[in-house]
C-alpha cells in the first residue's frame, strides 16, 4: 500500500494504545451493579398503535430502567415476514434526540427484522427523569450526579439501555439469540457498553460512538463532555472526583468484557466523537471487531456507513 498522510494518520490511529483510566475496582462494581438490578421488574407494557403504514405493526412501549421512570420507546414488527422468531435491532439515539417515528426504521423492517427504538431519558422524547439531584449542573443533562458513579446520569442511562435489551429478549415475536445493540454519537457509546455489560445482546454496531477515553474528550472534544468541562471550570477542586466517575462508564476501560462481534464506524475529521478516543476502545478490544474509518467525515452517520452495519447485521443474522 502506498504510503500518505491519509493511510499514515490510520495507522497511527490503529496503533493507538493510551493508558487505561480504570479503577481497581471496576469490574467488581459492574458485576455487583448488574446484580442489583438483574431482578428489578420491567413493569413494561406495549400498546398497538395505528400508523400510515400497511405493512408495520407498532407498538408504543413504557417500560423501568434504572429507577421509576417510564421509558418510552417503538416496538416495530414487519407484517409480511412470516418467521416465528425474528432478529431485532435494539437502537439508541443521539444525544438532545428522541425516539422519533416508527417511519425512520423502515429499513430495518423491510429487512425482515424487529425494531426497538427508545428514548434516552430526559432528553427531547416522551421520557422524563425522576433521577433525584443533590448538586448543580451546567446546562445539559450529562453532569446530573457527576460526583458520585451511583448518582451519576450516565449509571441510570447505561441501565435503562441494558433492560430496553432485556425487554426485547422477552417478546413472543423475537428471536433472543438475534439482538442487536446499535445506536450513533450517545446511542453509539450506549451500543458499545451494552455489548461489555449484557448477556442479551449477540452483536453490536456503535457508529461514531461517544463515551470512549473520556479523560481525553473532556480536554478536547466539542461533545456532551463539554458540559462536564463546564462543570470543571466552574468547580476546579472536583477534577479528579469527575474523572474517577467518568472512569467507570468509559468504553475503553470495559472493552476487554466485550465478547460478541462488534461492528464501529469513524470519521477522522469529527471534532465531537474524536477519532483518538473511538480507536483508543476500540483497540482494547478483543474479539471478533471491525472498524471502518472515514477520512474526511465529521460527526455524522452516511448511507455508507448504514450500509456497512445493515450488512454486518445481515451477516450475523439473516445469512447463516
Amino acid at each position: 500500500m502506498t504510503s500518505n498522510a491519509i493511510s499514515r494518520r490510520i495507522e497511527e490511529l490503529e496503533n493507538l494504545l493510551p493508558p487505561l483510566t480504570a479503577r481497581p475496582d471496576l469490574d467488581d462494581y459492574w458485576d455487583l451493579t448488574l446484580e442489583q438490578f438483574a431482578d428489578k421488574p420491567l413493569y413494561a407494557k406495549r400498546t398497538l398503535t395505528e400508523t400510515p403504514y400497511a405493512y408495520m405493526k407498532a407498538c408504543k412501549v413504557e417500560y423501568q430502567g434504572y429507577d421509576a421512570t417510564p421509558i418510552h420507546g417503538w416496538y416495530l414488527l414487519p407484517k409480511f415476514r412470516q418467521e416465528e422468531k425474528l432478529p431485532c435491532v435494539v437502537l439508541y439515539h443521539g444525544y438532545t434526540g428522541s425516539k422519533g417515528y416508527p417511519e425512520e426504521y423502515a429499513a430495518y423492517l423491510l429487512m425482515g427484522i424487529a425494531v426497538f427504538a427508545i428514548d434516552v431519558r430526559g432528553q427531547s422524547g416522551e421520557t422524563g427523569n425522576l433521577m433525584p439531584q443533590d448538586y448543580g449542573m451546567t446546562k445539559g443533562w450529562i453532569t446530573q450526579g457527576i460526583l458520585d458513579k451511583d448518582s451519576f446520569y450516565y449509571k441510570a442511562i447505561t441501565i435503562d439501555a441494558l433492560k430496553a435489551l432485556d425487554w426485547a429478549s422477552e417478546q413472543p415475536e423475537v428471536d433472543a439469540e438475534r439482538i442487536c445493540a446499535s445506536g450513533a454519537s450517545q446511542g453509539g457509546g450506549l451500543a458499545m457498553i451494552a455489548a461489555a455489560l449484557s448477556d442479551k445482546a449477540a452483536i453490536a454496531v456503535a457508529h461514531i460512538p461517544n463515551m470512549c477515553q473520556m479523560d481525553f474528550g473532556i480536554l478536547n472534544s466539542s461533545s456532551s463532555l463539554s458540559e462536564a468541562a463546564a462543570f470543571i471550570e466552574r468547580n476546579p477542586e472536583q477534577l479528579d472526583t469527575v474523572l474517577e466517575t467518568l472512569s467507570y462508564f468509559d468504553n475503553m476501560n470495559l472493552a476487554h468484557r466485550i465478547r460478541i462481534p462488534l461492528f464501529v464506524t469513524v470519521g477522522l475529521k469529527d471534532p465531537v466523537t474524536m477519532p483518538e478516543t473511538i480507536y483508543a476502545a476500540f483497540n482494547r478490544v478483543d474479539c471478533e471487531k471491525t472498524i471502518v474509518p472515514y477520512p474526511f467525515s465529521g460527526h455524522v452517520v452516511t448511507g455508507d456507513q448504514q450500509r456497512l452495519a445493515v450488512d454486518f447485521i445481515s451477516a450475523h443474522f439473516l445469512n447463516r
